[in-house]
C-alpha cells in the first residue's frame, strides 16, 4: 500500500478505499490487474454478499483484506485498523475458498486447536467447540477423524473454526460450497443468527438464491471492478418481468406469448405482464383453463448476467491467483 495511512471512519467493519492488485506472469512480467482501484464500505452489524463470475476478484479482496496477499495500492480497513495488523485480525473469523484441514484430527481436536491459537482458556475451548459442534450439527461425529468427512461436513467443520474466537467480523469465501439443501439452511440459518447478534458478515458466494434471501446488501464485481452495490430492493426492480401461464386448451387454438412448452393440450407460454389479460380472454373463448399464473421478477442472476453484458470488452479480465 501507497501514500500515508487516511483515517479509518468508526463506524464501518469493512473499509475499502483504492485498493489495486496487480498480478506479473510469464518471463517478461506481463503485469494483469486482479483489482482496479475498489472502494466499499460494509458498517458494522451488515450481512453483504459478495457475488461476481469466476476471476472477477472476490477472492482477490478477500485475501487482501485477510493479509494473504498484499495490495499493489490503495489502503483497507477491518473494524477500524488498518489490513495486516494483529489488532484487525483478533477479533477476525475467517473461511478461505479452499480451507485446509488437518486429517487426523477430529473435529472436536480441529476446533481446540484453533482455539488455542487464539489463547482462549481451556474451559472456554470446551464451552464454545461443544456448542459450534451443535450448531453445524455435527455433535454425533465430532469425535471422529476429518478424513472420514464429506465434502460438506468439512465445510460445517470450516465454519465452525471461523466462529471459535467470537469474532466481530466474518469473512466466508464461499461458505456454501460442497453444501446440500440442508447443510445450505442451516448456513443461511447460522449467518442470520450472527447478524442478530451485531456481528458482520461479509461472504462471497455463485448461490445467489441464497444471497438474495439474508443479505442486508450485494456488491457485484466483474474484472476487478466494482459494478453495482445496494440493497435487494435497490438492485432489483419489483417488477414483474414476464409471466408465465400454464393453460389447457385445444393444440389449435393460437395463443399470445412465446411456447415455453406444449404436452397434450396443457402448455406454457411466456408473455408481457400487459397481455395476460387478453390471454385469459382467450383461454375463455376457447373453452379451456388456467391451470397456473407465476409471475417472474427479476433476479440477482439477471443482474449479474446484465452487468456482465454491459462490460467494455477491451476490460482485461479479473485474474484469481
Amino acid at each position: 500500500m501507497t501514500g500515508a495511512q487516511p483515517i479509518a471512519a468508526p463506524d464501518l467493519a469493512i473499509e475499502i478505499r483504492g485498493l489495486q492488485k496487480t498480478y506479473y506472469s510469464g518471463f517478461f512480467r506481463r503485469p494483469s490487474r486482479g483489482l482496479e482501484s475498489l472502494d466499499l464500505e460494509v458498517p458494522k452489524g451488515e450481512i453483504f454478499g459478495f457475488i461476481g463470475p469466476n476471476g472477477a476478484g472476490k477472492t482477490t479482496t478477500i485475501k487482501c483484506l485477510v493479509g494473504l496477499q498484499y495490495p499493489t495500492a490503495g489502503h483497507a480497513f477491518l473494524l477500524g485498523q488498518p489490513i495486516g495488523s494483529p489488532e484487525a485480525r483478533r477479533p477476525l473469523g475467517f473461511l478461505p475458498e479452499r480451507p485446509y484441514f488437518y486429517q487426523h484430527l477430529t473435529a472436536r481436536e480441529f476446533l481446540d486447536f484453533y482455539g488455542q491459537l487464539f489463547d482462549i482458556p481451556a474451559a472456554l475451548r470446551r464451552q464454545r467447540t461443544d456448542a459450534l459442534l451443535a450448531r453445524v450439527d455435527l455433535e454425533r461425529v465430532a469425535d471422529k477423524p476429518l478424513h472420514t468427512y464429506s465434502k460438506g461436513m468439512l465445510q460445517r467443520a470450516g465454519v465452525a473454526q471461523a466462529l471459535i474466537n467470537d469474532p466481530q467480523l466474518i469473512i466466508l469465501d464461499e461458505p456454501m460450497s460442497g453444501l446440500d439443501p440442508l447443510g445450505r439452511m442451516l448456513i443461511r440459518d447460522l449467518m442470520l443468527e450472527e447478524g442478530r447478534r451485531g456481528r458482520t458478515v461479509f461472504f462471497s458466494s455463485h448461490v445467489l438464491s441464497d444471497v438474495q434471501s439474508i443479505c442486508h446488501r450485494v456488491g457485484l464485481i466483474a474484472g476487478g471492478r466494482l459494478r453495482a452495490i445496494g440493497s435487494i430492493d435497490e438492485l432489483l426492480s419489483e417488477q414483474v418481468q414476464h409471466v408465465d401461464c400454464t393453460v389447457r386448451v385445444p393444440p389449435q387454438v393460437p395463443l399470445l406469448g412465446e411456447a415455453v412448452t406444449s404436452r397434450g393440450d396443457e402448455r406454457i407460454v411466456r408473455l408481457p405482464p400487459e397481455q395476460l389479460d387478453d390471454l385469459l380472454v382467450q383461454v375463455r373463448q376457447a373453452g379451456g383453463q388456467v391451470v397456473q399464473v407465476i409471475p417472474n421478477r427479476k433476479t440477482l442472476e439477471d443482474l449479474l448476467l446484465s452487468e456482465l453484458g454491459r462490460n467494455d470488452p477491451t476490460t482485461p479480465p479479473g485474474v484469481s491467483p
